[in-house]
């Protein structure tokens, strides 16, 4: 075979094996999907989407979630997405950047979904030049792991229907200190190891994690660690306190509403009414204190207790905060009692009290107090 004959055979077959690999970077990783009518021209793959997906947000980059924000949005996006409806883009195409080279994701909800394509066709007319679309969406992205987000609306919601979770502000407690989202205990990422037994023990029970902004990434580290403990619903709200306060009121205006607490008929003891007021309004001001032993607490304790057993007490005594109300809880008032004697003596200094009262766990958080009479 001559030279000429062979450079020209060793072309062709470097061109065909050429070929695959220019589809692949085309479709960046998508190439295995079923294209359907209506899609967009440009599609992405999980991959891609999880090297784009940062907080702080990944700069030249914005995710967009096509879908509606009330019953798929809020209860769950992924991490640093902005919402603009299909259904709305005309009215809200001012949140797309400035800058019409920016690299924008759409997706939405799963391969059926056509909201993404329809607005990535709409971005496209607007004059935007770099235009990709997520087709898997938000299903895909869960099955796969994915970190998961909630908003402010849902968190508000969560707070007024009194649904069991537990909301982590993951910010150094002279911070926090200065104003929580109403719920919320402080759990600074630094002290993370120290404070796993604030933890829910309910592992499938939603942990929320939020920090001071896209800016700050104690959230994420903080809700990893969770995640590597077990807990398998564990989601963040990036935009954090700082959004928190423009929507909802600042530190101020939540410390005046704070309720305070009620003495009961015995001494020691709170009345129950004040203490589920507390809960429902401001239970980071308050250290819940589960003194029945691990299994029981396992099976059932109220959001955001923590567990001391009454036989590790003593020696853990110290572990107790002189800065807010340490209040004991067991099933009827005894051992809580106890606890609040061996207190009252090792360490007068801890603003101790009980519940005396028969407390029914449900689980998930959920209880039914009956007070003593």
């Amino acid at each position: 075979m001559s030279t000429k004959r062979m450079t020209l055979l060793v072309a062709i077959m470097a061109s065909l094996a050429a070929a695959p690999l220019a589809l692949s970077s085309a479709a960046q990783g998508a190439e295995a999907i079923q294209v359907k009518e209506g899609y967009y021209k440009s599609l992405v793959d999980y991959e891609f989407m999880r090297q784009n997906v940062d907080i702080p947000p990944k700069k030249g980059v914005m995710i967009i979630d096509s879908r509606p924000a009330a019953r798929q949005y809020d209860p769950g996006h992924i991490p640093g997405a902005v919402n603009i409806p299909d259904t709305q883009f005309d009215k809200q195409v001012a949140k797309l950047p400035a800058d019409k080279s920016t690299l924008l994701l759409f997706y939405c909800g799963g391969l059926d979904c056509m909201l993404s394509h329809t607005s990535a066709m709409k971005a496209e007319k607007a004059g935007y030049s770099n235009i990709k679309v997520y087709p898997a969406g938000m299903p895909e992205w869960k099955a796969k792991g994915g970190p998961v987000s909630v908003s402010a609306a849902y968190i508000k919601k969560l707070i007024d229907d009194k649904t069991p979770h537990m909301l982590i502000d993951a910010r150094p407690k002279r911070v926090a200190d200065q104003g929580m989202i109403p719920g919320a205990v402080n759990i600074s990422d630094t002290e993370f190891d120290k404070n796993i037994g604030k933890l829910p023990a309910d592992k499938a029970m939603p942990v929320i994690y939020y920090c001071g902004g896209l800016e700050c990434v104690l959230s994420d580290k903080s809700a990893d660690k969770a995640r590597k403990l077990g807990y398998t619903n564990v989601l963040t709200y990036p935009p954090g306190y700082p959004e928190w306060e423009k929507l909802h009121g600042g530190a101020k205006a939540q410390a005046a509403a704070a309720p305070a607490l009620v003495a009961g008929k015995e001494k020691g003891t709170v009345s129950v009414a004040s203490f589920e007021k507390i809960l429902k309004e401001n239970p980071s001001s308050v250290l819940v204190v589960d003194v029945r032993d691990a299994k029981e607490f396992a099976a059932g304790t109220i959001a955001g207790a923590i567990n001391l057993p009454i036989n590790e007490l003593e020696k853990k005594v110290g572990t107790l905060p002189t800065d807010k109300p340490a209040i004991f809880i067991c099933g009827t008032g005894a051992r809580s009692g106890e606890a609040y004697d061996m207190v009252q003596l090792l360490r007068p200094e801890v603003k101790a009290s009980f519940i005396d009262a028969d407390i029914k766990f449900d689980g998930k958080g959920a209880y039914r107090m009956t007070e003593k009479k």
